[in-house]
């Protein structure tokens, strides 16, 4: 098995044992870290079946056109990315998050009657100088901000990918530290969401971002991926979606 492989790296489950033994809240698993499209879609998708404060969950994040974004999660809010980006989001809907991959390389990710996403993934000069440094870094430097910053402001050029932070400020209040240790790019995909076309991959007109954290401006798919929560800051309001925010089922 080529753990270098999406697919093979995906499934290469890591334990709630292998996750650091602090206080902070902890997930692990694997991400389209985020695709835009040419139409002002845009999707991401999280499948961590390790977590430290419940449940493992799938989710896929949705932006429509027009900047409003849902949160689809197989778990609950309190559980799942609403815990912590909910405060930043329209709607977040508790449903099926399904991945069947037809390939080492090929993934398609569906929720029923809403979405039907294919991807192909590939690698790159830059996805594999950052995979090969990233595999090697310390669980020490993982916790530097000064390390994480300048990171974030390295990557995000050199994938082509806009301004990229792997640590600050999350739209619940938490602060956030990511690390994705595996890379590859998204090098085909095609999206049918509510029945419509999402188009083709391209970035978007203007960057978007979630608080501290952006999404990337072109599509970057992670394995290995950790994320941690080192504070609880708001945490009255971590598991609920917030005045005016809209909760369907």
């Amino acid at each position: 098995m080529n753990t270098y492989q999406p697919q093979s790296a995906a499934q290469a489950t890591p334990t709630l044992a292998e996750l650091p033994d602090d206080a902070a809240e902890h997930f692990a698993g694997y991400a389209v870290l985020g695709l835009p499209f040419s139409t002002g879609h845009y999707l991401a998708f999280r499948d961590f079946p390790v977590s430290s404060v419940g449940p493992g969950y799938r989710s896929v994040w949705h932006r429509t056109p027009g900047g409003e974004w849902t949160i689809y999660a197989n778990t609950a809010p309190e559980f799942s990315c609403a815990r912590y980006f909910g405060a930043a989001v329209q709607y977040t809907v508790e449903t099926d998050v399904d991945i069947q991959w037809s390939g080492p390389f090929n993934a398609v990710i569906t929720v029923p009657g809403v979405l039907d996403w294919r991807l192909q993934l590939g690698t790159s000069a830059a996805t594999s100088m950052l995979t090969a440094m990233a595999v090697r870094m310390p669980e020490t430097l993982w916790r530097n901000e000064l390390v994480l910053r300048a990171m974030g402001a390295f990557a995000g050029p050199l994938l082509n990918a806009g301004k990229m932070k792997v640590s600050g400020v999350v739209p619940n209040g938490q602060t956030f530290q990511a690390q994705p240790r595996q890379l590859w790019v998204v090098t085909d995909s095609q999206a049918t969401i509510g029945g419509e076309d999402a188009g083709k991959p391209g970035p978007l007109e203007v960057q978007d971002h979630l608080a501290d954290f952006w999404l990337p401006q072109r599509g970057l798919f992670g394995a290995r991926v950790g994320v941690r929560f080192p504070s609880t800051a708001h945490a009255s309001e971590n598991g609920s979606v917030r005045d005016g925010k809209k909760q369907a089922a």
